[in-house]
């Protein structure tokens, strides 16, 4: 699985978890039919839905979740690698997880990962978010080994962390996988240099599937799915907040290369912090 094609599937989830589940099933279908062995779908495939009440009465355990089943009985049917970026998943306790979900190409479900950051923030546009209300943050990074690539899994805001990427790369991660639902204002500031600064530092391909335009709830977001490659450079981008499938070959011999040309990884030391404070310059006393 060195040279293959990658998809990132970009979305406009809704409320109706049925009406997603079946959008995202056609879109797969389309990145199937363009040669995509590995197909990623944005955050919160199975629904956007801001009101807490609103979320949790559409909730299902994993087991019974729609997006879930479609994307195992998809992986079956098609013989390929999907990964729900994420979607809300009940978990007992009455909390939420953000959970995203790797099928193998036999459907069977390789691993999960919960979002560990959570989106605690007050823009300046007047919007704010407190996801640690709702969801119940993840406690464990993950690196998933598929056919001779290795992947590191993240959620959106977790792309703020850089610490993350680099315990995946170190690990052998050689993609890192970045579904997002990046708002309009963050998204337009700093999602192509955030994604590609990660794909830099950790010598890696970043996949990364977004959430596109205004949904239902009322929240915009910013669209713009890509895949970079290792050296930093853009293979594919929706260059708007559309629905679309991105379509990118990629050679995981690349990260390898890229690794060896700026070897930051092996080539990083610890070191202690100093805090120096200068002396205060003398009082002068007025005569």
């Amino acid at each position: 699985m060195s040279v293959f094609k990658v998809a990132a599937l970009q979305m406009r989830s809704g409320m109706d978890p049925a009406a997603n589940a079946r959008t995202f099933e056609a879109m797969v279908r389309e990145a199937a039919a363009a040669g995509a062995r590995y197909v990623q779908s944005p955050e919160m495939t199975g629904g956007l839905v801001r009101d807490r009440e609103a979320l949790r009465s559409m909730l299902q355990f994993e087991a019974d979740d729609r997006v879930v089943g479609t994307a195992a009985r998809l992986a079956a049917e098609l013989g390929i690698t999907i990964h729900v970026g994420s979607t809300a998943i009940a978990v007992v306790g009455g909390r939420v997880a953000n959970r995203g979900f790797l099928f193998a190409a036999d459907g069977s479900l390789v691993t999960t990962y919960d979002k560990i950051h959570m989106f605690d923030v007050d823009l300046d546009n007047g919007e704010s978010w407190r996801e640690s209300a709702t969801y119940q943050p993840g406690g464990r990074a993950v690196v998933a080994a598929l056919d001779d690539a290795r992947f590191g899994l993240a959620i959106c805001y977790d792309l703020r962390f850089p610490q993350l990427f680099r315990t995946q790369a170190l690990a052998g991660a050689e993609i890192l996988t970045v579904p997002a639902a990046f708002t309009r204002q963050t998204g337009e500031a700093h999602w192509h240099v955030l994604l590609r600064a990660r794909a830099i530092e950790s010598g890696a391909f970043v996949i990364a599937a977004a959430q596109g335009g205004r949904h239902e709830d009322g929240r915009e977001t910013y669209g713009h799915s890509m895949v970079v490659d290792p050296w930093g450079r853009v293979l594919a981008e929706a260059a708007h907040d559309e629905p679309a499938v991105v379509i990118a070959e990629i050679d995981t011999a690349a990260s390898a290369a890229a690794r060896r040309k700026v070897p930051n990884l092996r080539n990083a030391r610890e070191f202690h912090l100093d805090e120096v404070a200068a002396p205060l310059p003398p009082r002068r006393v007025a005569s």
